[in-house]
Parts: C-alpha cells; sequence; structure tokens
C-alpha cells in the first residue's frame, strides 16, 4: 500500500502494546506535530517455529488487532497489518511514504533486541529516527540498581529499592487521548485473515480486562486455593500489553500488597533476563549445568498429559493442555514434580509450557522454572522438593480442583502414583548434591 502524502508521517510500531490508552510510545508519537498511524507486524521469525496452528496467543492478538482496527476506524484513521519479517517490512514501508520517524515501547528479550537494532540501523542510514520508550515495566532495567550501580539478583533487595524509588511519577498515565486528532486520516486497511497465516480460530473466550477491587482484597488470602476464582487472570493481558501496568500498580497499591508484589516480580524478571540473556538457554549459575539429568520419554510424556497419579500435579497439567492456563499453585507443583521427580531437566519443562501457556512470557517462565530447579538467581534451594500430597490436603482440601480437571479420579481408571515421593525426593537431593559438590 502507498500513501499519496508529501507530510512524513510518524509511526508508532506495537508490539507488546496492543492498547491506544495510556502508551508511552504512542503518546510521544501523537505529540511529535507529525500525523501518526499505527503499525503491527505478525512476525514470521516468532510465527513459523509454533507448532500448535490453534495457537491461543495467535488467536488472542488477532481478536486485539480487530479490536485495535475498530477504534481506529471510529478515528477515521487505520492500523496497519503486516505479516512477514520485519526487516523487509520496514523496507517496503519506507518505499510506501515518507517517515518522520518510528516510536514503539522497549522489549527486553534477545530476539527482540537484535530485531530492534536492524531496524534502527535500516532507518537510520536514511536519516530516520528509531524512538523506543519504556511501557511494560514501571522501572527500565537499569532503574533498580545496587548502590554499586550493579543489577540486583536478590528479590528482597531489589524490592525494597524499587518501592523506595517510586512515586507518582512512576504510575502517572499517558493521556493519548487528549492527541487523538493527531491520527493520519485515511481508509482503514485490511487484516491478513488466521488462515492466511495458516493458523485456525480458537473458539473459546479470553479472560476480562479489569479486575474488581473486591478481588485484590481478598487476593492474599485467595491467590494460592486453585479451586476459587482467586486470582486476576490478568497475565495474558499483560503479556500483551492489551492492559497498562501503570494502571494495575496503581490499583494494586490501593486494594492489595501482594498483588503489588507480583507485579514487582515481573520487572525483576525482565531485568534478569535483559541483564544476564544466557540465563534463556542456561542456568543462571553456571555451576548448575553439571546436575545429570535423567530426561525419561515414558516420563516426560506422563507429566505433560497429566498422568503421574499425583492429583494436583495432574488437574494443573490437564488445565494447561485444555485451557492453556494452569493456577499459579498447581504450576509451582508440576514444575518441582517435573525437575525434582522425575529428574526431567527444567529446560524441558519450561519449554513444554512456552508451547502451551496463553500468557507464556520468556522472563516471567525462565524465571520461576529457574527458581523451583534451584539454578536462577534468589532461587529455591535445591533440597526443597515440593511434596504433591500434602500440597493438595493445603491447597486444595476438598479436591474441588482436582476433581474438575481430573474425571476419574478416584476410580480405577486413575493411574497409581508413578513414583513415590520420599524415594523422589531423597534421589533429587542426593543427585543435586554430588553434581554441585555440596556437604
Amino acid at each position: 500500500m502507498t500513501f499519496s502524502t508529501d507530510q512524513p508521517i510518524a509511526l508508532c510500531w506495537l508490539r507488546r502494546d496492543l492498547r491506544l490508552d495510556d502508551n508511552a510510545a504512542l503518546y510521544h508519537a501523537l505529540k511529535s506535530g507529525h500525523p501518526v498511524l499505527a503499525v503491527f507486524i505478525f512476525d514470521r521469525i516468532i510465527l513459523d517455529p509454533l507448532s500448535d496452528r490453534h495457537d491461543r496467543r495467535v488467536a488472542f492478538i488477532h481478536q486485539q488487532i480487530h479490536a485495535l482496527q475498530d477504534q481506529l476506524t471510529q478515528l477515521g484513521s487505520t492500523l496497519l497489518v503486516y505479516y512477514g519479517e520485519p526487516l523487509p517490512i520496514w523496507k517496503q514501508i519506507m518505499q510506501a511514504m515518507p517517515l518522520a520517524g518510528v516510536y514503539t515501547n522497549a522489549d527486553y528479550e534477545t530476539y527482540a533486541k537484535e530485531r530492534d537494532q536492524q531496524v534502527q540501523q535500516l532507518l537510520a542510514e536514511q536519516g530516520i529516527g528509531f524512538h523506543a520508550y519504556k511501557d511494560q515495566t514501571i522501572f527500565d532495567t537499569d532503574e533498580v540498581l545496587t548502590d554499586a550501580k550493579k543489577p540486583y539478583s536478590v528479590f528482597g533487595a531489589y524490592q525494597r529499592k524499587w518501592k523506595a524509588n517510586l512515586t507518582d511519577f512512576y504510575v502517572r498515565s499517558y493521556p493519548t487521548q487528549n492527541y487523538f486528532n493527531s491520527f493520519y486520516k485515511t481508509a482503514a486497511q485490511a487484516i491478513p485473515s488466521l488462515a492466511s497465516m495458516k493458523f485456525k480460530p480458537v473458539n473459546e473466550s479470553f479472560p476480562a480486562t479489569q479486575v474488581s477491587d473486591q478481588l485484590l482484597e481478598h487476593y492474599a488470602k485467595n491467590r494460592d486455593k486453585p479451586a476459587l476464582e482467586g486470582t486476576t487472570q490478568l497475565s495474558i493481558h499483560l503479556r500483551f500489553g492489551t492492559i497498562s501496568i501503570r494502571q494495575l500498580v496503581r490499583q494494586a497499591q490501593a486494594h492489595s500488597e501482594r498483588f503489588l508484589t507480583e507485579l514487582i516480580w515481573r520487572d525483576f524478571y525482565f531485568q534478569i533476563l535483559d541483564h544476564f540473556p544466557h540465563v534463556e538457554h542456561k542456568p543462571f549459575r553456571p555451576n548448575y549445568e553439571a546436575v545429570p539429568w535423567l530426561n525419561r520419554e515414558e516420563d516426560i510424556e506422563r507429566w505433560q498429559q497429566g498422568m503421574t497419579g499425583y492429583p494436583l500435579v495432574d488437574a494443573g497439567m490437564r488445565q494447561l493442555n485444555q485451557v492453556g492456563w494452569m493456577h499459579n499453585r498447581a504450576r509451582l507443583n508440576a514444575a518441582s514434580f517435573c525437575i525434582k521427580h522425575l529428574l526431567i531437566d527444567w529446560r524441558i519443562g519450561e519449554a513444554y509450557f512456552a508451547q502451551k501457556l496463553r500468557d507464556y512470557d520468556l522472563a516471567a517462565n525462565n524465571g520461576n522454572w529457574q527458581w523451583v530447579a534451584g539454578s536462577g538467581n534468589d532461587a529455591s534451594p535445591f533440597f526443597r522438593v515440593f511434596n504433591p500430597v500434602s500440597q493438595a490436603k493445603t491447597f486444595d482440601p476438598k479436591e474441588a480442583y482436582i476433581r474438575e480437571w481430573i474425571p476419574e479420579y478416584g476410580t480405577p481408571d486413575y493411574p497409581k502414583p508413578m513414583i513415590e515421593h520420599t524415594f523422589a525426593r531423597q534421589r533429587a537431593i542426593d543427585t543435586y548434591r554430588k553434581a554441585l559438590n555440596r556437604t
């Protein structure tokens, strides 16, 4: 598509920030003095390796792209949506219109940083500015540092500095709506269909973008009970930026200190990934590479299918397989069982969650798996092994969650435990201790 205009256009490149309200990059683009168009790229470098053609994340993004297009159409503008690899698409865009600059929000994943550097270099060759802003975090990855100006690797210390640094300035919304008249006026452009990208629709609804104050006020008490609707389920919206982190922090400040802590963990893991990118593929603590995993195919398959014979683990895995989401208490138990009971490399478990979770976020998923494995920064000690039986009695005492996801529970069709807990726990501790030369 070519735009017949001599006036340079400011482009706002949307990625993990699929909203028009309280969007840092969009705000700065709208205030640039140039007409603004929003752009989204369905990135084939990310999409092509996905094995599930019914991928919930792609369906969610596609749904939100249509919602954004509706909003922009009502404003007399459009969302430009492309499908392909970013660099060739940006070359195409540069030929289609004169650009005043590209505005976007920073992403901290390794691939994203490399992609942005390539696009920035391409634009610079034509004298076009690439402007990146902080939007998906409260503090950028170098804004909360130790007194020695080093990144934190211990959460408690990071959290104290995070809270000490927090002022109203950091949670103030960007009033983008005040500048919507700066959008470039043009007819709505077509959006590539899911079918054209070789994906199929997902016939299910996604959680709402709002969370009630009442839920947050009971969050600390109910968040660990998987049978209750005690969590916000906002993770998919945080992942794709369909809700503002600033809005959520303000709400947490007013109604739930515990939920605020969860949001701080999110910032923490972003800065870990940014400062220590090796964690994407290797342990944060290099000596944990010495742990000799068993990685038995049969064990991996039974764990993935929720057929371990441990109901809390199996309920969680079946919930994951069926709806693409798992309650956090079940996530902890499923991960611990995978790593400690079965001695499966945490990277195998992490990759399965990455494949299945609708709210998959590399920084948080990697951080949490390494926390359970003991290999991460500020991780759970290697000798901590969750007991899935006592965990179920504590957090699902009436077995409501278990029975919801395991219809054959309590019948001969449900498998016996695939391994005895006391044996598995001791084997894990001994294996770790020998590998790490601990006494």
